[in-house]
């Protein structure tokens, strides 16, 4: 999920707001400084109501920033990159770069968001009682101790021991300590979660039976839940797939190759790969790779250019381009291919460039058929020794 509006930095981590985060303000807002706080305590202004209604809603937003900002600064003290967090409808998200690699570092990365959750419970809800004892007025405690009691609320159904929730992360970390298999212990973790969401529709069903409309929440949630619990299944069984495959297994043999002091000009006019979309690995001057081009980005440019752009000033550079080594197991690619430039990773071999492996490549290898070379192709075969693609030098 990206980012619709970027709010800065926090702890170094990039914060943004998804548009659908305006859904969670209007409801709490509507909801607290509209119905409920008229109803607990009546008479006050109107003026009153709304803004303790968009204090709990802005609130709320701050205590699942809190929420997540726990995730992501133990996940990078666990020597796990963070992309970013985005809040939206259903609460906020951590991006991580990549699985934790052992079940404590898993553990720690999910637990924590609960207990920040506790904290922000337990701080505002001394806050409400400190208000109440200086004699405020009933609005200004009341929105302290709603923040309260929904922290605590979040704290508590987020530990659940189903996934997508943290509790579901926290049960993954047991079984796969137990077990030692990362990706079964997934696999149950999302069952769980799948039938908790079920458990959450069916009881929404009947509360909306009896008792009315409110009964639409809990099934709207069950039935997210149950989503992302299924994908996550579907997600963890491919890993477990893809991590008896190595890189070599599925990657390309044959890498376009490019000097990147060509010009597009001349790019254009003698490259076999001009009027391809396959992306072309540009090398320098001793067969460095200098970066990735895609032959599309050439052709679009203004016709008066091409003589004088040189391919290096319009190609991906070598520091957005992943590498692998054609042993590494391919679950272990996935992280690098999500931020990867035109979806490939550069396989080397003792300094070599021997490779590439593309998305659609991957995807392939997930089904269920995935060892079965492609055709023509012989997977598992790497260039002979000393053997350097054309443009390259030691």
């Amino acid at each position: 999920m990206k980012d619709t509006v970027p709010l800065g930095r926090i702890a170094g981590v990039r914060v943004g707001l998804h548009w659908s985060a305006v859904g969670i303000v209007l409801l709490v807002a509507i909801g607290v400084g509209g119905f409920q706080l008229p109803a607990l305590f009546p008479g006050q202004p109107g003026f009153a109501y709304a803004l303790a209604g968009l204090t709990s809603a802005v609130l709320l937003l701050v205590s699942l920033l809190g929420h997540e900002i726990a995730h992501a600064v133990v996940a990078r003290r666990n020597h796990i990159g963070v992309d970013g967090i985005t809040l939206w409808l259903l609460g906020g998200v951590a991006r991580l770069r990549e699985e934790a690699r052992t079940p404590g570092a898993d553990l720690r990365i999910a637990v924590v968001g609960p207990v920040a959750s506790a904290v922000l419970a337990l701080v505002f809800g001394l806050s409400g009682w400190g208000l109440a004892s200086l004699g405020a007025g009933p609005l200004l405690v009341a929105v302290p101790a709603y923040l309260a009691v929904l922290n605590l609320v979040l704290a508590v159904f987020n530990l659940l021991p189903a996934a997508p929730l943290d509790g579901g992360r926290v049960l993954r970390s047991i079984l796969w300590r137990w077990r030692g298999d990362q990706h079964q212990a997934a696999v149950w973790s999302a069952r769980a979660g799948r039938a908790f969401g079920f458990l959450l529709i069916a009881a929404g069903i009947v509360r909306l039976v009896m008792q009315g409309a409110e009964g639409v929440w809990w099934v709207l949630l069950g039935w997210f839940l149950s989503g992302v619990a299924g994908a996550e299944e579907k997600q963890a069984r491919a890993a477990a797939r893809l991590a008896k495959v190595q890189v070599r297994d599925v990657m390309s043999p044959h890498v376009p190759v490019a000097e990147d002091a060509q010009s597009a000009a001349q790019f254009l006019r003698e490259s076999p790969y001009a009027l391809r979309d396959q992306p072309v690995v540009l090398t320098g001057p001793a067969g460095e790779v200098r970066g990735l081009l895609a032959p599309a980005k050439v052709r679009a440019l203004p016709p008066e250019s091409l003589a004088t752009t040189r391919l290096a000033s319009v190609c991906w550079p070598s520091s957005d381009v992943p590498q692998a080594q054609p042993d590494e197991p391919l679950n272990a690619l996935l992280p690098r291919l999500e931020r990867a430039a035109a979806g490939r990773v550069l396989v080397f071999d003792a300094g070599r460039l021997v490779g590439i492996v593309s998305r659609s490549e991957v995807v392939r290898a997930a089904s269920e058929d995935a060892r079965k070379p492609a055709p023509g192709r012989d997977p598992g075969r790497l260039p002979p020794p000393g053997w350097w693609y054309p443009g390259q030098r030691r």
